[in-house]
C-alpha cells in the first residue's frame, strides 16, 4: 500500500506563496487518484482539490480555484499543490490523500473515498 509524506508547509505573509509536495513511496503511484485537503482547528477536514491518475481532472474547491493548482508527477511519485495569493483562511494542516477506487479519471471530492493519509503539513498566513 501506498504511504505519503507531505511538505513545504510554513509561515508566509498574506499574498504570498508555498508549494506543498506530496512525496508516495510505492510503485503503484500512478495507479491512484490523489486528492489535497485541509483541517483549520475546529473544523472538520474540507476538500481542496484533486487529480485523476492522468493529470487531466483537476477539480478544486471554489475558495481556493484561481489560486491554487494541483499537479502530479508520476515519474517521481508525487503530487504538488501551488497555492498562490494565499489568505489568512487558508491556514490549515494540508493533507494528501490516495484513492484507489473507481476509474482512472473519476475523481472524489469527499474525504471518505480516500483510503491512505499523509501525516500532514502546517500552513499558516498571517495578515
Amino acid at each position: 500500500q501506498v504511504q505519503l509524506v507531505e511538505s513545504g508547509g510554513g509561515l508566509v505573509q498574506a499574498g504570498g506563496s508555498l508549494r506543498l509536495s506530496c512525496a508516495a513511496s510505492a510503485l503503484a503511484f500512478s495507479w491512484y487518484k490523489m486528492g489535497w485537503f485541509r483541517e483549520a482547528p475546529g473544523k472538520e477536514r474540507e476538500f481542496v482539490a484533486a487529480i485523476s491518475r492522468s493529470g487531466g481532472t483537476t477539480p478544486y474547491a471554489v475558495s481556493v480555484k484561481g489560486r491554487f493548482t494541483i499537479s502530479r508527477d508520476n515519474a517521481k511519485n508525487t503530487v504538488y499543490l501551488q497555492m498562490n495569493s494565499l489568505k489568512p483562511e487558508d491556514t490549515a494542516v494540508y493533507f494528501c490523500g490516495a484513492d484507489s477506487s473507481g476509474g482512472p479519471e473519476v475523481v472524489r471530492l469527499t474525504v471518505e473515498w480516500y483510503n491512505v493519509w499523509g501525516q500532514g503539513t502546517q500552513v499558516t498566513v498571517s495578515s
